[in-house]
């Protein structure tokens, strides 16, 4: 695995532009700095009120919020944001699928976009975004947990970006008064299961 160099205003991804470079509606893809953490907070609020990609009931807020970004930095795991303008329109991130050791090659990832911005590619350019660092880093598999069996725009962006479904949890949380279940994705990245990790 690399150094896990990232840090929020690193320059990893070189700044990608979707869309028109001159025209108004330029999309940037860049990493996150703590100045971005209100205008994500707001995002993922829409998500945990309004939605079910999430099974958290309460949003956090701006200060808790930052805590998070800064504890996925902290670990050298990517945080992109994607700017309208001087706008945050979206937001993507990996971090550990889980925290025990034997997993430290396998990473989670998380898309959100502002309401009024989806449909126009922009959690695609987030997601290969966010697959590109993760494979530049070393790791090996990424898996998408979907919180809803519903969430055929989810399942279908990351279909697009090369994950398969692998299973389903039916009925696995309560939330707008019905159940839940999750749907589990899963991206090989890199040299995958072909070869041992680099520390073996």
């Amino acid at each position: 695995m690399q150094d896990p160099g990232f840090r929020p205003g690193s320059s990893l991804i070189g700044g990608k532009v979707m869309g028109p470079a001159a025209g108004s509606g330029a999309v940037k893809i860049r990493p996150a700095t703590p100045e971005d953490a209100a205008v994500i907070a707001d995002i993922y609020a829409d998500a945990v009120l309004n939605g079910a990609a999430t099974f958290e009931l309460e949003p956090p807020g701006p200060d808790e919020m930052a805590r998070r970004m800064n504890d996925v930095a902290a670990g050298g795991y990517p945080w992109l944001v994607a700017a309208s303008a001087a706008t945050v329109v979206g937001y993507a991130y990996a971090a550990p699928y889980h925290r025990r050791p034997a997993y430290r090659w396998t990473v989670e990832d998380s898309v959100y976009i502002a309401p009024d911005q989806k449909g126009r590619g922009i959690g695609r350019a987030l997601l290969e975004a966010v697959i590109a660092i993760s494979q530049e880093k070393g790791y090996r598999q990424m898996v998408a947990v979907i919180s809803d069996d519903k969430s055929m725009a989810s399942v279908a962006l990351h279909r697009g970006c090369g994950f398969a479904e692998v299973g389903r949890l039916p009925a696995v949380g309560w939330k707008h008064g019905r159940w839940l279940a999750t749907i589990f994705m899963q991206r090989p990245l890199g040299a995958a299961d072909a070869q041992p990790p680099a520390d073996v």
